[in-house]
């Protein structure tokens, strides 16, 4: 966004405290929606992890616990994300690689061994699936004698940004709204300390959006939840405390502050002007941070270090309720837990060292953060409004329109790297010729050939008829207008695999395949 040299009083003039940022704590949220910021909690250090096996996946999640995380975030591997199981032909040579492989109950109980999920809060990042996997981790509570009303956590079931950006989806775009709304209502009752999506705009940003169109598409994708979910019969005040938001901290350090507080804004207006909403918790944006993948270089990978602690304390100073920061060595593979527990410790040299947890909001006021949050704020709402008019965000998946907004923004910033308008130091200013070798995580073949033993042994010992049957009534749900979340969880407790689940509604959904973008 273009910039002034200098911003005095004069640049907010049209600003009004009471209207525009308020306290923190009261609408519209601009400074935060905690009277007390971090004084009253830190942000939750949630790091994202997931490799190998659940055994492996398991090690580290207890390691980094013992480190000092506060909550757990899971990443899968893309057979899991796709709904396949590791035997699926199109599984081959990816089981456990970019994250933990999840197919059945049996791999849920070994990911969360002797952890506690009564006091630690997760985080799931799956979408697809998301219902099946959420199905998997309450039957682990079950066993374990929780109760569902003590889990707390997070699953991102956000299946617009997948066709936005990510296109990790398996069912056409309305069928999979459905399941997404299904998990609302069923959490509202029964898992009520849940938070039943993360509407994610990181992925669109890593996808290459700008700030104002990361901020534009994810707000617009919340706003059609909402609107499916009063469709579907659901009271606003009862499902949207429960929605929650994952945004990108990149590199432009003001304009991803200004990001984060515009977003509290947009998200009170809308949500108490135009749904209507009573309750202020429905108000309320709470969302996660994760520092920029996309920014990481394997060129000069100590760097990272710093990028990552510059975004993270962006992250923090924009007022955010959880963080994962990136580790030095993820440009190039997994992290190693050397890497992973370095990243964690940014996190709390930040929250310990450097005083910024003592004032709420320690930038509000300042001429230039302010005008920046007003113009961030007005560029998204120009988008919003443009989708409001193609008839919401499925239509305007279905007719390319944010995929090819995000395709010139991604082209265009590509040619401005190439000719060095934007600077991305080691790689084209201040390169070096020494090669500075560090140590990376390799996920061998072992982990694929584990994952299929255990495949073997569950679907021997199971009850095929029971499994069949299991199988029919969530077949039968999806063609009616049942909550599928029950049969689900039916499912899970006959020991179906992610796969056999997903391919159920394969057959009654069909499968969706994406028009190129031209």
């Amino acid at each position: 966004m273009p910039r002034d040299v200098l911003y005095t009083p004069q640049s907010i003039e049209a600003l009004d405290y009471d209207r525009d940022l308020g306290d923190p704590g009261e609408f519209p949220y601009t400074r935060g929606i905690h009277a007390t910021g971090y004084r009253g909690r830190l942000w939750t250090m949630r790091q994202f992890a997931g490799f190998g096996t659940p055994e492996e996946t398991n090690e580290r999640y207890r390691r980094l616990l013992a480190a000092g995380g506060t909550g757990l975030s899971v990443a899968f591997d893309l057979p899991t994300l796709m709904g396949r199981d590791p035997d699926h032909e199109l599984s081959r040579g990816e089981v456990g690689k970019c994250g933990v492989n999840v197919t059945s109950l049996a791999d849920m109980e070994a990911l969360f061994a002797d952890i506690d999920l009564g006091a630690v809060t997760t985080s799931m990042t799956i979408n697809g699936p998301a219902a099946m996997l959420l199905a998997m981790y309450l039957v682990v509570a079950e066993e374990r004698g929780t109760d569902w009303a003590k889990l707390s956590g997070t699953i991102q079931n956000d299946i617009l940004k997948e066709f936005i950006a990510q296109k990790e989806f398996i069912y056409p775009p309305r069928p999979s709204m459905r399941l997404v709304t299904d998990v609302f209502a069923f959490c509202a009752s029964h898992v009520p300390r849940w938070n039943t999506i993360s509407v994610s705009g990181y992925h669109i940003r890593e996808a290459g959006a700008t700030a104002a169109q990361e901020l534009a598409f994810t707000l617009r994708n919340g706003i059609e939840y909402v609107d499916y979910a009063i469709e579907a019969g659901l009271d606003i005040d009862v499902f949207a405390p429960r929605i929650s938001f994952f945004f990108n901290s990149h590199s432009d350090f003001f304009e991803e502050i200004a990001k984060f507080r515009a977003a509290r804004r947009i998200w009170a207006r809308v949500m108490r002007d135009r749904f209507k909403a009573a309750n202020p918790r429905s108000w309320q944006l709470r969302f996660h941070t994760q520092t920029a993948g996309v920014s990481l270089t394997a060129q000069q990978p100590y760097n990272n270090v710093v990028r990552t602690a510059l975004q993270a304390l962006a992250a923090t100073l924009g007022g955010t309720q959880s963080l994962h920061t990136n580790a030095l060595d993820e440009a190039l593979a997994l992290p190693t837990e050397a890497a992973a527990t370095l990243a964690l410790r940014t996190q709390q040299i930040i929250a310990n060292e450097t005083g910024i947890v003592d004032v709420v909001d320690p930038l509000g006021g300042s001429y230039f953060l302010e005008k920046l949050t007003g113009e961030i704020e007005d560029e998204a709402m120009a988008y919003i409004d443009r989708i409001d008019r193609m008839g919401g965000m499925v239509p305007a998946i279905e007719g390319g329109y944010p995929q090819k907004e995000i395709a010139e923004s991604a082209y265009q910033f590509q040619r401005s790297v190439e000719s060095k308008e934007q600077v991305i130091v080691g790689v084209n200013e201040f390169v070096s010729t020494v090669h500075e070798g560090i140590g990376t995580l390799y996920i061998d073949e072992s982990a694929g050939h584990r994952q299929l033993a255990r495949l073997d042994d569950t679907r021997r010992r199971r009850d095929r008829s029971r499994l069949n049957a299991a199988i029919d009534r969530l077949q039968n749900g999806a063609k009616s207008e049942s909550n599928l979340m029950p049969l689900l969880i039916d499912a899970v407790k006959a020991h179906a695999t992610v796969g056999e689940m997903c391919d159920g509604l394969r057959e009654v959904w069909g499968e969706y395949v994406e028009d190129p973008i031209i």
